[in-house]
């Protein structure tokens, strides 16, 4: 008896001192990015400057790491899984993506959240590089070297925001979002954070200043309140000083119509905030396609027939301020192949 006692004081001992250096590490390496960041802007490879009065195409698309395509689930909305089946999968999901963006919508700015540089859960590939072209900026909201959840455990991620052009970019910064999280679950969680980038306009002083935002999916709501204040409060800030201003993305909230038409059947697996009109800056607007779902639930593989099981939501979308007028919006169907989400795109005129 007291050799089993004394077997399991030790493996007891092994497994605190285990969780204690666990948490050490993390609480060492976590990533705590300064309020505003500048981002480096690459030299523009022959791109021009955005025209009032001149149509702008512009796509919004959650490519969920393209890990998350119509085969995955995912173990925060009731699945199993957290990273793509193989290599090869997230190398057919980036094709699936890229053809889409360059071979068929060709728009001039793409707007591209949960990008991974180097995680585990993608196997390595750089994703920003792959699907970065003209002007390509990345802007980090998870970063750590070792996710400990769920069993096996996802490991290592570096993953973003991407916003690519062929447009002129004057100058761009990662701003900060409040955080929901304390220690220690804040040591392994994503750091959310707005990608603002400032497009200068022809034979003007004004410029485009265009936001790129995935807000926050897993907390009990105070994260995505305190977050969408920030983001409004920027948004005004920014049409205050005369630009013309565009903030697109994941809100990880339901838009304006969006629960009418997709109800939300199974609450106990995950439940989006709601964006209210009355959040919004005065005159400004914001933008969806209530036609067709931008996102799915990820209980289980995407099956379009078990009309139970499936979850539709409409979560990703614009916000366009009183300058910029709205020409059209849609959802593109692309029978979340590649993604749990689909891409939004709307064409707009400044002025």
């Amino acid at each position: 008896m007291k050799k089993l006692l004394k077997i399991l004081l030790v493996l007891l001992l092994v497994v605190v001192l285990a969780v204690g250096g666990l948490f050490g590490f993390l609480t060492v390496t976590e990533y705590k990015p300064a309020a505003v960041e500048s981002l480096d802007v690459p030299p523009p490879p022959g791109t021009a400057a955005l025209r009032e009065n001149e149509p702008l195409d512009i796509v919004s698309w959650n490519i969920g790491y393209a890990g998350l395509g119509a085969a995955s689930d995912f173990f925060m909305d009731g699945g199993t899984h957290s990273r793509a089946a193989d290599r090869d999968a997230v190398g057919r999901y980036l094709d699936g993506i890229a053809s889409y963006l360059y071979d068929g919508a060709a728009p001039d700015l793409i707007l591209l959240q949960e990008v991974d540089t180097d995680a585990a859960r993608t196997y390595g590939v750089n994703e920003a590089e792959r699907l970065g072209a003209g002007v390509s900026l990345h802007a980090l909201n998870y970063s750590c070297p070792f996710v400990p959840i769920p069993m096996p455990p996802i490991g290592k991620v570096h993953s973003g925001l991407l916003t690519t052009t062929n447009r002129t970019v004057d100058r761009a910064e990662r701003v900060a979002l409040p955080c929901p999280f304390s220690w220690p679950l804040s040591t392994a969680n994503l750091k959310r954070c707005l990608l603002v980038s400032h497009l200068p306009i022809e034979g003007t002083d004004k410029e485009l200043t265009l936001v790129n935002l995935h807000l926050e999916a897993y907390d009990e709501g105070e994260g995505k309140i305190a977050q969408t204040r920030q983001l409004m409060g920027l948004l005004e800030e920014e049409y205050l000083k005369g630009n013309y201003v565009i903030a697109g993305g994941d809100f990880n909230q339901v838009f304006p119509g969006g629960l009418e038409r997709y109800p939300n059947e199974h609450p106990d697996l995950w439940t989006p905030g709601i964006l209210e009109e009355a959040s919004l800056p005065e005159g400004f607007r914001y933008v969806c396609d209530l036609s067709v779902p931008s996102c799915r639930l990820l209980n289980q593989p995407y099956d379009p027939s078990d009309l139970v099981n499936t979850q539709y939501y409409v979560i990703d979308g614009f916000i366009l301020s009183p300058n910029v007028q709205l020409n059209a919006a849609e959802t593109v169907d692309l029978g979340f192949a590649d993604s749990d989400h689909n891409p939004v795109r709307i064409s707009v005129t400044l002025g």
